[in-house]
C-alpha cells in the first residue's frame, strides 16, 4: 500500500514539473457560476440612495402620532334601535332625525331668555362628508371654498377684498358692493416697478379683461392670484364682490388617520332670522359643498348636525330633500383610474 502511495506522489511531481517547464501545457477549466450569483454581483453594483432625515427634538419626535386604540370619527348607529318612549338614553338608541324646522325651533328654545338669553346667537352646521375619490385607493384633497348666499347675516370675520379691474364703471361697481381696494392697470405697473408696495388682502378678485396686466403679479400673489376653481374671476364684479363680502367661507377638513372621513363647520345664520331664510342659506351651502363631489356612485355629504354655541346639543337633520342621488355606470377600475 506505501509503495503504492509513493510511486503514485511521484508520477504527480513529474507531471507538474513537466508543465512548469512548458505553459503551453496549462488549461485553465471555468466553471458555471451558480445560479443568482451574477445578479447578486450586479445588485451590489446599483448604488442605494440614503435619505437623510434632519434632526428631530426628542419633545417632538412622537408629534402627529395617534397614541393609543385607533378610534374612528365617523359615528355609526345603525346598529342600534329606535326609542319606543318619549324619554330615552341617548347613548343606547339611534339619533332622532330632525327636520331643518323643527330643529332651528329646538334651539331657539334652549337660547330663550329665561335659558341662555341669546337669541341671536350663532347657528352652525357641522358636516361630515365620505372623501372616497373614484376609485377607492384615492381620496377627496381638502379644500376651501366661498358659498354665495341669498340672504345676509353677521358673520363675525372682517374680510379685506382687494378688486383688479380697468374701466371707471368696473371700479364703481366694486366699490359699491363693498370692495376694500380697486386698482386698475396703473397700479400695477407702480408695484411691478417697485414704487408701490402691494398689501396683504385676505381675498384677491379681478375681472377677466385686467388678467394680461395682472400676471406680472403672480409672484407676489402667489395662492391669492385669481383662479376660475376659486372662484375669484368674474365678469359681474359687483356680484363677485359681494359673494365674497358676504357669503360662507367654508374649509373642508380631512382626518389624516381615516382619510375617507372628512367635515365642515360653518356658520349658516343667526337664531333670530326667519327659518325660511335660514333654509336657503342651508340650501345654498349643501349645493356648494355638492359641485365637489366625487364623479362616483354613493352620497358625498353623509351626515349634518345643527348646534348653536354655547349650547352644546347637537341636532341630527333629515337630509332627504337636500340631497339628489345622482346616477353612475358601473365601470372597471382602468376606466374610473382614467376618469380620476
Amino acid at each position: 500500500m506505501s509503495l503504492f502511495f509513493f510511486s503514485g506522489l511521484n508520477v504527480v511531481k513529474e507531471i507538474a514539473s513537466t508543465l512548469s517547464r512548458d505553459t503551453n501545457y496549462i488549461q485553465v477549466c471555468g466553471y458555471a457560476a451558480r445560479k443568482g450569483t451574477r445578479e447578486k454581483m450586479r445588485k451590489k453594483k446599483v448604488k442605494v440612495e440614503i435619505k437623510k432625515v434632519g434632526f428631530i427634538p426628542h419633545n417632538l419626535r412622537e408629534k402627529g402620532k395617534a397614541k393609543g386604540p385607533f378610534v374612528s370619527r365617523r359615528l355609526d348607529d345603525s346598529f342600534k334601535g329606535h326609542p319606543v318612549d318619549n324619554v330615552w338614553a341617548q347613548r343606547f338608541y339611534q339619533w332622532r332625525m330632525y327636520n331643518f324646522k323643527e330643529a332651528v325651533v329646538c334651539h331657539r328654545e334652549t337660547h330663550h331668555p329665561q335659558l341662555y338669553n341669546q337669541p341671536n346667537a350663532p347657528l352652525q352646521a357641522f358636516i361630515e362628508l365620505n372623501m372616497t375619490g373614484v376609485k377607492k385607493t384615492k381620496f377627496v384633497d381638502p379644500f376651501t371654498r366661498m358659498a354665495s348666499v341669498a340672504h345676509e347675516f353677521d358673520h363675525g370675520d372682517k374680510r379685506s377684498i382687494l378688486v383688479f379691474c380697468k374701466t371707471p364703471e368696473l371700479k364703481e361697481a366694486a366699490e359699491n358692493a363693498g370692495a376694500t381696494s380697486v386698482y386698475d392697470v396703473d397700479i400695477i405697473r407702480k408695484i411691478e416697478k417697485g414704487d408701490l408696495v402691494l398689501p396683504d388682502f385676505q381675498f384677491v378678485l379681478a375681472h377677466p379683461n385686467i388678467l394680461p396686466e395682472l400676471v406680472a403679479l403672480r409672484g407676489l400673489l402667489k395662492r391669492k392670484f385669481p383662479n376660475p376653481k376659486l372662484g375669484t374671476i368674474g365678469a359681474s364684479i359687483g356680484d363677485l364682490v359681494k359673494k365674497f363680502n358676504t357669503g360662507i367661507y367654508y374649509s373642508a377638513l380631512r382626518d389624516e388617520s381615516e382619510l375617507d372621513y372628512g367635515w365642515i363647520e360653518a356658520t349658516i345664520g343667526t337664531l333670530n332670522m326667519e327659518i325660511d331664510a335660514l333654509e336657503e342659506n342651508f340650501k345654498s351651502l349643501i349645493s356648494d359643498i355638492n359641485t365637489m363631489k366625487p364623479k362616483r356612485p354613493g352620497t358625498f355629504i353623509t351626515r349634518v348636525l345643527l348646534k348653536s354655541p354655547p349650547s352644546v346639543e347637537r341636532l341630527k337633520l333629515n337630509l332627504d330633500k337636500y340631497l339628489e342621488e345622482e346616477e353612475y355606470e358601473s365601470d372597471s377600475d382602468d376606466e374610473l383610474e382614467a376618469r380620476a
